[in-house]
């Protein structure tokens, strides 16, 4: 009697449930988690992750060893180079040869550079500056040690020529070595133009702006000028 029963059951069940293919995609796909079998860990891992834990095993060991009292040393001083002045410097050998030549043709010429404005000089010239010079009183003696040209009737002494300033930086001027000449000017005092006014106007504008002006000057007298020797410029040396 069970048995019979037992099989009624299973015969109305499958007549209830529906085929295989009509059933979502879903409901084919089972629901039990399979064991995941372990995979096997690199050699690599394992002998970095042993490295790591003995590295670390070690820090902590000479962490606890206590580090033995520093001893405070004394700072030596910094070594300083010396930088090599104008004076140490040898004159080239050419100038030693020629120098002698263009002191044997005086009177001499020079172009001087004041306040970075050249003029060309000659012993007993009364030269009047465009400006003021400051810090100056009359009866002062001045050397002009920078100078671009100094000669004679047949020879001149040049120095390297000038790089022109660009937009990224100024312009260079190169002068001779002053142990080459002596140049000395005296001061005769200052004098002033006269007093100048000039009425300045704007285009349909009646009214009239006067602006006076009067510019003082600086005189000077070249009293001496000469071209040392070979020997005295080794003197110095």
């Amino acid at each position: 009697m069970f048995a019979q029963s037992f099989r009624r059951s299973l015969v109305e069940t499958r007549g209830v449930l529906p085929p295989t293919f009509l059933l979502p995609f879903y409901a084919r796909l089972s629901t039990i988690p399979s064991a995941a079998e372990p995979s096997p860990i690199p050699e690599s891992l394992v002998n970095s992750k042993a490295n790591s834990s003995t590295a670390a095993k070690d820090s902590q060991s000479v962490s606890q060893i206590p580090s033995p009292p520093s001893q405070s040393t004394p700072k030596l001083p910094t070594p300083t180079i010396a930088k090599p002045s104008s004076r140490s410097t040898l004159l080239p050998k050419i100038i030693k040869t020629l120098l002698p030549l263009l002191r044997s043709q005086p009177p001499y010429y020079l172009t001087a550079h004041i306040h970075g404005r050249p003029y060309l000089l000659t012993a007993g010239d009364t030269l009047r500056l465009p400006f003021r010079m400051p810090n100056v009183q009359p009866g002062d003696t001045l050397r002009l040690n920078r100078a671009t040209h100094i000669g004679s009737r047949d020879y001149t002494l040049r120095a390297p020529a000038a790089i022109k300033g660009t937009r990224d930086g100024p312009g260079t001027t190169f002068y001779l070595d002053e142990r080459l000449f002596v140049c000395r000017a005296t001061v005769l005092g200052t004098e002033s133009e006269p007093m100048r006014v000039k009425e300045k106007t704007k285009r349909r504008m009646r009214h009239i702006r006067k602006v006076k002006s009067k510019h003082r000057f600086t005189v000077l007298r070249i009293t001496e000028l000469d071209v040392k020797g070979v020997e005295h410029v080794d003197e110095k040396v």
